[in-house]
């Protein structure tokens, strides 16, 4: 470990924002180590004043109000014109939807802008003017409420009659700026795209080479029974392009080559080497780059961050150090100065962190016999932050009837947690052989009573394990497991369900009137507790060790990888807002309705509808539009799917102009090409990160452990340490503590 405290800072002469009394040592000490905590920035103000305001901009409630304000903000796009307020997209029969009155969204858009205002103001004032000078991200923030604000002002002045909102194309900007991750993550993004580029390139000259190779191979020929692939897929360069760019994607194959293929068999050759050489190999070779250089940016970005927590633990121990308080200084050389573990104990009831990391920080620092912390020992005690979380479990109650000791032992052991997963696969079993044997029946033909009493009689076992295993763990740490508290709830509502179904049916009778007056019919409620048996099986998931990680991990993106996923919401949400101001309204059903309908209809007729095989007519993706938000945010899921995408393509290209592929493919390259391979990869990494910490525990460890397996901590190992020179120069630079040498 590099040495960081050989070189004791002094403070320079007294001004409002140096620490010359232990309490606004103490307050700038709590924040450093809080902005360590969360990776942020020590540039800011440290006078007593800014750091209750900046202690108060970063509270929970704080920052859950400004997380609501931006949700807000960007959900108006599924209430403003056009409305998403329908019970279904499809253009045949979508009613007429609700609209909100003028001033209604414009409203609550200016509370939120209000907001948004306040909470630049704030940031300003707290890292100074010349900070926000060179804050790129705040520059931007205050131009894109500047532009929100004017054209929220035309909306207004025009009586929300405007047909564009420039201001809803620039909404995730707030989202955006939000996240110190989601800025790292694009600015990765927009370093990687040179060599994203390149390989784009390489795959575009692919693509290009074959089809001028298509054209001639299959150019039209005076026979017309040997025109089908001419006349369906190389007509012309933009549809031989389109055909060989969505065969890039697997999507139309092998209905691409069947007309070829049925004249010859050799033509399948062309295709087949065009799928190898693009599909497996310039494809795959896109996504190892995409994740290889995204790689190498995001641990360029996860080192600044890992700086970050050194610099504010490291200032944290010289506004500790400030002279003649809570230390021992002299001047002999090599004397390394200390920190008095009163004052740091101090400190540590003021942070804000997890209770584990508290308590093992105090524990750790209380072990100094001298009542002193030095600097390599003030950084080890940090080094708590990278650790997992032991859960430990409540002591079992001591019993003195034999019975229930009997019973305590009996259900503390493994193997009884091995027969009720037996027993839940028996009920799953009989829940399938049942359905399998009424499948096709209607809620009518059924007989439930079978069902019923099986029911029964296995949620019966479930209540009796329930409560004997509260006996033998206690209610404490019966509640400690969280496979307990997922069994129990279960248990709770499948028994409630039960007495529900006994007192309207009076079950068990083989004779009950199927359809009785009741709020739910017999049927209804039966599958309902079915559903929540099959349910309940995953309880298993604890038991197998690979479930458990793999189900851990899932958990773990979800919580911290959500920046990835923010991106793509905001890239999701631009393309909407695009794919509404160029397509809305551009697909309309026929007229005549009853050609939808008529399987005898001529497929020839008149406009760009068409009832061919395999169209977006015959196929009733009228759903699938632009005419609202929400329905493009469907639409462009399907399409980053990219299963039947073509037939989206050539509707809209039928529609519109074969310009507006340029659109798709846009897409298709962004979402499918770049995040969803980004997604992929770094699911495997968090993946691998977990099965190696994991690899030497046991069950019940990988249970019991609480893994802090964050974007920092998954690349920690490959992240080097700062040098105590980088940090030394960076705390010189700080523009508003002023520490000198």
């Amino acid at each position: 470990m590099h040495n960081y405290y050989q070189k004791p800072l002094i403070l320079g002469p007294k001004d409002s924002s140096r620490c010359y009394n232990a309490d606004l040592c103490i307050q700038q000490a709590v924040v450093f180590i809080e902005d360590a905590i969360q990776y942020r920035s020590i540039n800011h103000r440290v006078d007593s004043g800014s750091l209750r305001l900046y202690r108060w901009y970063y509270s929970k409630i704080c920052q859950w109000g400004l997380g609501f304000t931006i949700a807000v903000v960007l959900g108006l796009a599924f209430i403003e014109k056009p409305s998403s307020l329908t019970y279904t997209s499809d253009i045949r029969f979508k009613p007429k939807p609700w609209e909100p009155p003028c001033g209604l969204t414009e409203g609550i858009e200016m509370v939120c802008l209000c907001i948004f205002i306040l909470d630049v103001t704030v940031k300003t004032y707290l890292i100074g003017w010349e900070e926000f000078r060179m804050n790129k991200w705040l520059i931007g923030y205050t131009v894109v409420i500047a532009a929100s604000v004017v054209d929220w002002m035309l909306s207004i002045s025009m009586m929300c009659s405007e047909s564009l909102r420039v201001r809803r194309l620039i909404r995730p900007f707030f989202l955006l700026q939000n996240s110190s991750l989601m800025k790292k993550t694009l600015k990765c993004v927009k370093r990687t795209l040179p060599e994203i580029a390149s390989v784009i390139l390489l795959l575009g000259l692919h693509i290009c080479l074959f089809t001028m190779i298509g054209m001639l191979i299959f150019a039209k020929s005076d026979d017309p029974k040997k025109n089908g692939e001419w006349e369906t897929y190389f007509k012309n360069l933009p549809k031989a392009l389109s055909s060989l760019l969505v065969l890039l994607t697997t999507a139309n194959n092998p209905d691409v080559m069947i007309p070829a293929y049925s004249l010859n068999r050799g033509y399948s050759i062309f295709f087949i080497l065009f799928s190898v050489f693009g599909t497996y190999l310039l494809m795959n070779l896109m996504t190892a780059i995409i994740y290889n250089q995204f790689r190498g940016y995001l641990l360029m970005s996860v080192q600044t961050s890992i700086i970050r927590r050194r610099l504010g633990i490291r200032a944290a121990f010289e506004v500790l150090c400030c002279p003649g308080r809570g230390h021992t200084s002299t001047q002999s050389e090599g004397h390394v100065e200390r920190v008095a573990v009163n004052m740091f104990l101090q400190v540590m009831d003021r942070v804000h962190m997890k209770s584990y990391w508290r308590e093992a920080i105090i524990k750790a620092a209380q072990q100094f016999p001298d009542g002193f912390i030095n600097g390599e020992a003030f950084q080890r005690l940090f080094n708590e932050l990278d650790k997992d979380f032991m859960k430990e479990h409540p002591p079992k109650p001591v019993y003195s009837s034999p019975v229930l000791q009997h019973i305590q032992i009996i259900y503390s052991h493994f193997y009884i947690t091995v027969l009720g997963n037996v027993v839940a696969l028996a009920n799953v079993i009989c829940i399938c052989t049942v359905l399998v044997l009424d499948s096709e029946k209607s809620g009518l033909e059924k007989n439930n009573f079978y069902m019923e009493i099986l029911n029964c009689i296995f949620i019966l076992y479930y209540l009796i394990e329930m409560l004997l295993k509260i006996v033998a763990f206690g209610w404490r740490g019966y509640l400690s497991y969280r496979n307990n508290i997922f069994d129990g709830f279960l248990t709770v509502l499948l028994l409630a369900i039960q007495i529900a179904i006994f007192i309207t049916y009076r079950i068990p009778y083989e004779k009950v009137d199927p359809v009785p007056g009741h709020v739910m019919a017999l049927w209804e409620m039966v599958r309902l507790v079915n559903m929540l048996i099959v349910f309940r099986f995953l309880r298993i998931i604890p038991e197998i060790k690979l479930m458990a990680v793999v189900a851990s991990t899932l958990v773990d993106l979800v919580k911290n990888l959500r920046a990835f996923a923010g991106i793509l919401l905001v890239v999701y949400y631009m393309f909407a807002v695009l794919g509404i101001w160029l397509f809305q309204g551009a697909i309309t059903p026929p007229s005549n309705t009853s050609l939808i309908f008529n399987a005898n209809v001529e497929n020839k007729t008149d406009g760009p509808f068409s009832m061919d095989c395999g169209t977006f007519e015959q196929l009733e993706y009228w759903p699938n539009n632009f005419d609202d938000f929400a329905s493009s945010l469907v639409l462009l899921y399907n399409i980053m799917v990219v299963n039947n995408w073509h037939v989206f393509t050539d509707a809209y290209t039928r529609y519109t102009t074969e310009w507006s592929l340029v659109y798709f493919v846009a897409w298709w390259l962004t979402s499918s090409v770049m995040w969803v391979n980004l997604f992929v990869a770094l699911i495997l990494e968090n993946f691998t990160y977990k099965w190696d910490r994991s690899n030497a525990l046991s069950v019940e460890d990988v249970e019991r452990i609480a893994y802090q397996s964050t974007v920092q901590l998954i690349f920690r190992e490959h992240v080097q340490e700062p040098t105590e020179e980088e940090l030394l120069a960076q705390l010189q630079q700080h523009p508003h503590l002023h520490l000198s040498w």
